[in-house]
């Protein structure tokens, strides 16, 4: 890696992509592709396309299209002109930037994440705006996102083009995902620019994609990335990624995880006027994570790949920590297991199709000894998903596609009473992009119909709604001002859980309604010789959440009812800044904040009326400062901010959550040994020590330390 050079005069590497999506600059409007990588002055030009997979009658239909190779050619994007040299092999990722997106787009690479020690998917999405990590605790907490305050129901996650889903619960638990063999992750907010997407990716207010590495051939037929993690609470993490080259079209990876810990740290919080000094208990967990991928280019036009996924989990539940009682005994295990196939064929400059199919199974046993007696409960889903767009350009600067999925599901449990639903999903989007060198117009229509059947009891009637989204991004001037303005109406179904669980479930239920605006402004540019580039976004947003569904007390039970209206207004801000002091030292600075103001507007008389809804902060915000220094050695120093909120939706003393920080360090060397590369990184992290609460009556982890080794040959 040493030696490339951008045309700023300074090493590539020193940019990490987390600072250049947030501050692509464009002095000169040039970008130099050359010996295999990329420099990224402007956009970034150079894309590798998404595999995705079609249904097997496609797949046959569609191969004899191929036609000869694609000449390459120049291509101006947003003023930036991309200079090709021949005789190179190019390795990129399709990398949204901030700066030239229409909805607000935050992301991070592997190299950024190593630097920044972050440990796992959830402390790496803390860094991003607008972003709220429930959090349950420990190496085996449960993790769920919300974006802007919507819930993590309304949050849409993508692993390699294709989306994840539970239409159990309607969430994601983001701690099943491990950093180790996840080259990029990136947020989108809203109405995305990249209109060559399946329909279901149209569905969700935001959505987290994560793309899986891909090997750096550099003239080698195989690569090996081995990881080994350790660190406090007898955590033993060690990964495998081995990747393979078969001829010139063909290339098998496989990768394979274990992590195992205790979770049994002290902690020390106050229940009242009581002090509570313990040790968690039942916080262990063990989780196997295994993926085989086959890559085949069979021909310069057309793309087919295939994933198998498997993960199989135990842990325990540690629960919260009520009138010091810390005894808990539920234990969750889960597999989940999935394999997916993705084609893609660019049938001319103008034509392109790609089509995907997947199957997925999850089950799930949890085992709880409360003072009544011993329970266990079983779940099983299955998950049939397919999934069609094509893309045209019919006239110069225009851009049209239409998108079409289908997606089954079935949902058993060992439940009394349980109604085994089926759910059968239709998604149709049709989208159009106008694209001009200063001004950049998308347009999406989505269409959603769904039916439900099951085998005891009444089904709910279906759901069917059409969500329209836009945006816009406007460079009135020369100077690197950029303005935009979006808006999206989605909604999300209810899960199988809100419609037939238990006696709380409400077949009557309508779909949760939103309405999202966001307006703001990017603006970057290279200041100096040493102040390389600075980049700042601030976005405005206000949303609308209408039928929110909750769990309203009846006479006798609890019952999941249409009865919330949320109104929300916020700000995000994001600024970047990379200071090149020398040929060899470099400081990379980060800040991110938010306001959001998240009322609840349902009953004007209401005890709750205009109150912050539960567990949203007003305020919350991160800086990364990252330093380079000679002998590939770097330092990196994190804080996270979340600012003060209330466990309920009624904003009394009794139920406010005080602010808190989070400071960590890491510090790594890389060794060179001939070809392969030996990094090595120590971090320490809650630097205060202080157990802070996420979620009430959980607290996190003290001060703590990580060590990693990563070889890579």
């Amino acid at each position: 890696m040493s030696g490339r050079r951008s045309c700023l005069g300074c090493k590539s590497e020193d940019l990490p992509l987390f600072f250049g999506v947030l501050g692509c600059f464009e002095e000169g409007g040039e970008v130099l592709i050359l010996n295999g990588l990329w420099a990224d002055v402007g956009v970034c030009l150079v894309r590798e396309m998404r595999v995705r997979l079609l249904y097997p009658v496609l797949l046959m239909a569609v191969f004899p299209l191929s036609g000869v190779a694609q000449a390459l050619h120049e291509t101006d994007t947003a003023g930036t002109r991309a200079t090709v040299l021949d005789n190179v092999e190019v390795v990129a990722r399709n990398i949204p930037s901030n700066m030239l997106s229409g909805s607000p787009v935050q992301a991070m690479t592997h190299a950024d994440m190593q630097r920044m020690g972050v440990t796992d998917i959830s402390d790496a999405l803390k860094h991003f705006s607008g972003i709220q990590v429930r959090d349950y605790g420990g190496v085996g907490g449960l993790k769920t996102v919300s974006i802007r305050g919507l819930g993590a129901q309304h949050t849409g996650v993508s692993y390699d083009g294709v989306q994840i889903g539970d239409a159990q619960s309607g969430q994601v638990d983001i701690s099943r995902f491990t950093l180790d063999n996840v080259s990029l992750l990136y947020l989108t907010i809203g109405q995305q620019d990249d209109i060559f997407l399946s329909a279901r990716q149209y569905a969700s207010a935001g959505t987290i994609n994560i793309e899986t590495m891909r090997p750096e051939w550099d003239g080698k037929a195989s690569e090996t990335n081995a990881h080994l993690k350790t660190g406090s609470y007898g955590m033993v993490n060690p990964s495998l990624l081995y990747a393979r080259r078969l001829g010139k079209k063909l290339t098998l990876s496989a990768y394979l995880s274990y992590l195992h810990a205790d979770g049994a740290y002290k902690f020390h919080m106050m229940n009242g006027n009581k002090s509570i000094d313990e040790k968690r208990n039942n916080s262990d967990i063990a989780t196997w994570r295994g993926e085989f991928n086959l890559a085949w280019h069979i021909t310069d036009r057309q793309r087919l790949a295939m994933k198998a996924y498997l993960f199989d989990s135990k842990r325990g539940l540690p629960g919260g920590v009520i009138y010091d009682n810390t005894y808990s005994a539920e234990r969750l295990t889960d597999r989940n297991y999935f394999v997916q196939m993705a084609y893609e064929n660019d049938i001319s400059a103008k034509l392109k199709l790609k089509t995907a199919v997947k199957y997925n199974y999850s089950w799930q046993r949890d085992f709880d000894i409360p003072a009544s007696g011993p329970t266990e409960d079983r779940f099983r889903q299955n998950e049939v998903y397919a999934t069609t767009t094509v893309m045209a350009q019919p006239v110069r600067h225009v851009s049209v596609s239409l998108a079409e999925d289908f997606q089954h599901n079935y949902l058993s449990t060992t439940l009394s009473n349980c109604p085994y639903p089926t759910r059968n999903s239709s998604f149709t989007a049709l989208a159009a992009r106008y694209k001009l060198q200063n001004f950049t117009a998308t347009a999406s229509l989505l269409y959603t119909h769904i039916c439900e059947t099951v085998k005891t009891g009444d089904a709910s009637k279906g759901f069917h709604r059409l969500s329209p989204a836009f945006s816009m991004l406007w460079q009135p001037f020369k100077e690197n001002l950029r303005l935009r303005l979006s808006y999206k109406d989605i909604f999300r179904t209810p899960t199988l859980n809100d419609l037939y669980y238990l006696l709380i479930g409400n077949t009557n239920l309508r779909p949760e309604k939103t309405r999202q605006w966001n307006i703001g402004a990017t603006w970057n540019r290279r200041l100096s010789t040493t102040i390389s580039y600075v980049a700042l976004t601030v976005d405005g947003y206000l949303g609308n959440v209408t039928d929110k569904i909750v769990a309203v007390p009846t006479m006798f039970i609890w019952k999941m009812m249409n009865v919330g209206t949320v109104h929300t207004l916020g700000v995000d801000v994001t600024a970047s800044t990379n200071l090149q002091w020398t040929a060899d030292w470099s400081t990379n600075i980060v800040l991110t904040y938010n306001y959001m103001r998240a009322k609840d507007k349902t009953t004007p008389n209401g005890s709750t009326y205009s109150h912050q809804i539960a567990y949203t902060p007003k305020n919350a915000g991160s800086a990364a400062v990252m330093l380079r220094c000679p002998r590939e050695i770097d330092l990196s120093y994190n804080l996270l901010y979340t600012g003060t909120r209330y466990t309920t939706g009624y904003n009394s003393r009794d139920h406010h959550m005080p602010a808190f920080l989070d400071h960590s360090i890491s510090v790594g060397k890389m060794f060179r040994i001939g070809r392969t590369e030996l990094t090595v990184r120590a971090s320490a992290l809650n630097l205060y020590g202080r157990n802070y609460e996420i979620i009430r009556f959980y607290p996190m982890p003290g001060r703590n330390y990580r060590v990693s080794i990563h070889y890579k040959f």
